[in-house]
């Protein structure tokens, strides 16, 4: 048995990988998804195994050990998650589980492997570099984390455990109104709680305030919006909740070291 090491991860990877017959060992201190593609795999998380396949998927909280072994000829996605990259609420791994996905996530998982085209290392994917390939980590990431929280069967069981909030729900209801002027006392009545029940229960299960959520949740919607040139700079922004395009160049530039033209290459 060997165990992997990596180096510090700080933005989002999206990888290729097969798996082989010898069982592995690994611990990292990132989140991990890991999404059945084409044949099978075996992992076990704190002592619980489960077969991945096409159509399921292991979501992996930072720090937790899993071994792993293929079965046969396989191919998975795998989504490295550093807790501070993509916006995605603290609870959804607050412990390891395998879970089912519908067929809208399992069809993005075959088309972002597809964009990749041919095989790929675990490091990133072939024929892709530079800044094409910071853009199609994030903009996978964001596509893939904005689906399995849409996904009720990949979330049902994770998003109250009996107490607080239902941070899916809240999640989904934040991406169907980015482009409105959003309060969070907005927010905190459409869920039937004052502003300061309101912060403590969403700090719990957000591991952030809502404003930080919600500028976060914003700028990854405009990293997959940035990749439609149909679109211009400036209805990117009014669709995620921009008043101007200088707030929204500001905010970009400020959190991606870049801004939105820059990141889209222009």
């Amino acid at each position: 048995m060997t165990i992997d090491h990596h180096p510090a991860v700080t933005a989002p990877c999206v990888a290729l990988r097969r798996y082989g017959a010898v069982e592995a060992t690994d611990v990292h201190d990132f989140h991990q998804v890991v999404l059945g593609l084409d044949g099978a795999m075996v992992m076990t998380v704190d002592g619980i195994g489960q077969q991945i396949d096409a159509g399921s998927a292991w979501l992996i909280p930072a720090g937790a050990r899993h071994d792993y072994a293929g079965l046969g000829d396989n191919r998975q996605l795998v989504l490295d998650l550093p807790a501070t990259s993509v916006a995605v609420p603290e609870r959804l791994f607050d412990r390891a589980r395998a879970v089912s996905v519908d067929p809208a996530v399992t069809q993005l998982v075959q088309r972002i492997a597809a964009r990749a085209g041919g095989d790929t290392a675990s490091a990133g994917f072939a024929g892709i570099a530079g800044g094409a390939m910071r853009r199609f980590h994030w903009d996978a990431a964001a596509r893939l984390c904005a689906a399995i929280l849409a996904d009720d069967r990949s979330t049902s069981s994770a998003a109250t455990n009996g107490v607080g909030l239902d941070f899916a729900r809240i999640d989904r209801w934040m991406r169907a109104h980015l482009s409105e002027p959003l309060r969070i006392a907005d927010l905190a009545a459409h869920c039937g709680f004052g502003m300061r029940r309101f912060h403590q229960l969403f700090n719990d299960a957000f591991g952030e305030t809502p404003g930080r959520y919600l500028q976060r949740l914003r700028l990854d919607v405009a990293v997959t919006l940035l990749a439609d040139r149909k679109l211009s700079l400036s209805e990117v922004a009014l669709e995620v909740g921009f008043g101007d395009q200088s707030a929204f160049n500001h905010a970009f530039t400020r959190r991606f070291g870049v801004a939105p033209g820059g990141w889209r290459g222009e």
